[in-house]
């Protein structure tokens, strides 16, 4: 099997394909659905593939590009408003946790330098569990995931003191070596070339910085202005390959590299196509790191000792889980996110593999305790998914229903109205409706948002609007309509398939992302909906037309009738949505007929020239 490539990357895709739309369909979460299947394929399940090792060399390529991919999504403004998190809940949780761990095992025997050594691999938290969790619950802008990635960022800068620290650390026991090494190390200062590393780690920064804005950019818009797909895609891969093995070569980590590239090119008119050509790279590379930790678990050290390893996983994500929730709530975050945050960060991970594996090359460890620990890290990286499933099942649905403002306070209003989701788009309508004298039971998740319309004489209750729970608690069964105006496509439906079969007598309003999704809620039973960008677009457009020259009462006439026909085009098309013959040929006639009806309805429009200078002439008046 090893041999073949090519057989061994179909049974990992195949067992992928296999068990992890199981394990989503059960609860369970992608995540262990990818660790099952490395245990399925690997040395001690059907032993299809057993070179892990390699598998996950590979594989952590996900990790970097999964960080770029994050980067763009980070102005380098938005990293300094989180410098307050990455010094004072990044760098206290690796202190705090390696101190803590480092004691108990020093109690129980362990001398100090090794127990110190894997203090240090142990307080790593696995950035590829921790935010593809994030980005699959879509909470990356929330104040969990900033602090998630705070944290993490912290960590990856953390890994090369930490690399560089173990050869000492393997020879603290003898004196004589630690002179040679004292010895040595003053002569490396003496050396000019070692007094240079860190201004060429600070120069490679600062050329990296000037190549994005004035080598990449260019570059990036001549291979778009080429029109080959595939090149822009390679382009991309290039970009994050290049920031890795840069970083990599200057002693950084690979996945700090990436994020670093990233965040260059967030402000880049090129983001979203590099987003969307590098997004299935990552997803499918972190699951193949995902499947190579499941095959590294080695079942016959925990055969042998099983005790000790289930009490040091256990003792692990509870210390872990203890020191995070401490400093979350320093931070004074809500309970909710320090619990969520305290779970999604409570695995060792990674660069726990790399730390040791040096350890153990430098002779500070010995091979057993190497064993026992993999098997540790690997086996902490699965109680994440099983944590988050207990979190979803017991401890959310006993938040849910309570405000934000006022821990424990259960919803207690059942109004006619109940709007789920607070943000910009639920605010508007909310507004709305008040001027009309409607009262509302409002619902949001995210915590910081709840505490600052408090502030405003705002109340809004916290709660998943997922949760069929949360819904009875929030009186939707005698309510007469329901808003929903939460955030993401997939989020929206399934809150609107919950409504529909929970409580079909309610009247439902939605918001739509687009004319898909809005056939996508009419195909549910929602005929109440509005586009989220439509009505605005049409706005602006008749505002241009008024900029261009046409009269104020014509250019609003003209939005109102565009709008009509779109919205009949909408139900029209929503019969033949599946045939995309059909569809395609029903778009581009309603296209010709609405052009041909307004131009014959606009009274001597002319050319935009025309307009233009009709323009002109009125800002002379």
């Amino acid at each position: 099997m090893e041999n073949n490539i090519l057989l061994a990357i179909f049974v990992l895709l195949a067992a992928s394909v296999a068990l992890v739309p199981l394990a989503k369909a059960a609860g369970l979460g992608t995540v262990l659905g990818y660790l099952a299947a490395g245990v399925l394929i690997g040395p001690y399940g059907l032993r299809l593939v057993s070179d892990s090792d390699t598998t996950r060399h590979i594989a952590e390529f996900g990790i970097v590009m999964m960080l770029f991919l994050i980067g763009l999504d980070l102005q380098p403004s938005e990293i300094w408003r989180m410098r307050h998190k990455v010094l004072g809940l990044g760098v206290t949780q690796i202190i705090a946790t390696t101190t803590v761990i480092t004691l108990l095992l020093t109690l129980t025997g362990i001398h100090w330098n090794i127990a110190l050594i894997m203090g240090m691999a142990l307080s790593m938290s696995s950035t590829a569990i921790a935010m593809q969790t994030i980005a699959q619950r879509d909470i990356t802008s929330t104040d969990t995931g900033r602090a998630s990635l705070a944290v993490l960022l912290v960590q990856d800068v953390a890994i090369i003191p930490v690399l560089a620290a173990i050869p000492l650390l393997a020879i603290a026991h003898s004196s004589a070596a630690i002179n040679a090494e004292v010895n040595q190390a003053v002569e490396n200062l003496d050396s000019p070339v070692d007094w240079l590393m860190p201004l060429s780690v600070v120069g490679a920064f600062i050329a990296a910085l000037v190549a994005g804005r004035y080598l990449v950019r260019p570059l990036l818009g001549y291979v778009a202005r080429t029109g080959v797909r595939e090149a822009f895609t390679a382009m991309g891969l290039a970009m994050v390959v290049g920031a890795a093995v840069i970083t990599q070569h200057l002693g950084l980590s690979p996945a700090l590299g990436g994020f670093i590239g990233g965040v260059l090119l967030a402000d880049s008119e090129y983001r979203h196509e590099l987003e969307s050509n590098l997004e299935p790279f990552k997803g499918l590379l972190l699951g193949l790191f995902f499947i190579s930790v499941g095959m590294s678990i080695a079942f016959s050290v925990l055969a042998t000792d099983p005790i000790p390893i289930a009490i040091l996983v256990i003792g692990l994500v509870v210390i872990k889980m203890a020191i995070l929730f401490g400093l979350a709530s320093i931070f004074r975050m809500h309970f909710a996110d320090r619990m969520l945050l305290s779970i999604l960060l409570s695995q060792t991970g990674e660069f726990a593999f790399v730390v040791l594996q040096l350890a153990r090359t430098e002779r500070a460890i010995a091979a057993n305790q190497y064993d026992v620990v993999s098997v540790a890290v690997a086996l902490s990286m699965i109680t994440t998914p099983l944590l988050l499933l207990l979190f979803d099942k017991v401890i959310a649905p006993r938040l849910d229903g309570r405000s934000a403002s006022h821990a424990g306070e259960a919803i207690d209003e059942h109004r006619r109205i109940v709007v789920l989701g607070y943000g910009r788009f639920g605010q508007i309508v909310t507004r709305m409706l008040r001027t009309q004298g409607f009262d509302m039971t409002l619902i949001d998740d995210d915590p910081v948002q709840i505490e600052l319309v408090r502030r405003f004489g705002v109340k809004v209750f916290y709660g998943d609007a997922s949760r069929l729970d949360l819904l009875h608690a929030a009186g939707v069964q005698h309510a007469e309509l329901v808003v929903i105006a939460v955030g993401g496509r997939d989020r929206i439906l399934a809150v609107a398939r919950n409504l529909r079969r929970n409580f079909p007598h309610v009247a439902i309003a939605a918001r739509a992302v687009d004319r898909g999704h809005a056939h996508d809620l009419m195909a549910i039973g929602v005929d109440v909906f509005e586009r989220e960008t439509f009505l605005s677009a049409i706005n602006l457009g008749a505002k241009v037309l008024v900029k261009l020259g046409q009269e104020t009462e014509e250019a609003e006439r003209l939005a109102r009738a565009f709008e009509d026909h779109d919205n009949k085009l909408l139900q029209d098309s929503f019969a033949v949505r599946e045939d995309e013959k059909a569809y395609v040929g029903m778009v581009r006639n309603s296209m010709g007929l609405l052009t041909d009806a307004m131009q014959a309805d606009t009274p001597a429009a002319g050319s935009l020239t025309d307009l233009v200078d009709k323009g002109a002439a009125r800002r002379t008046d």
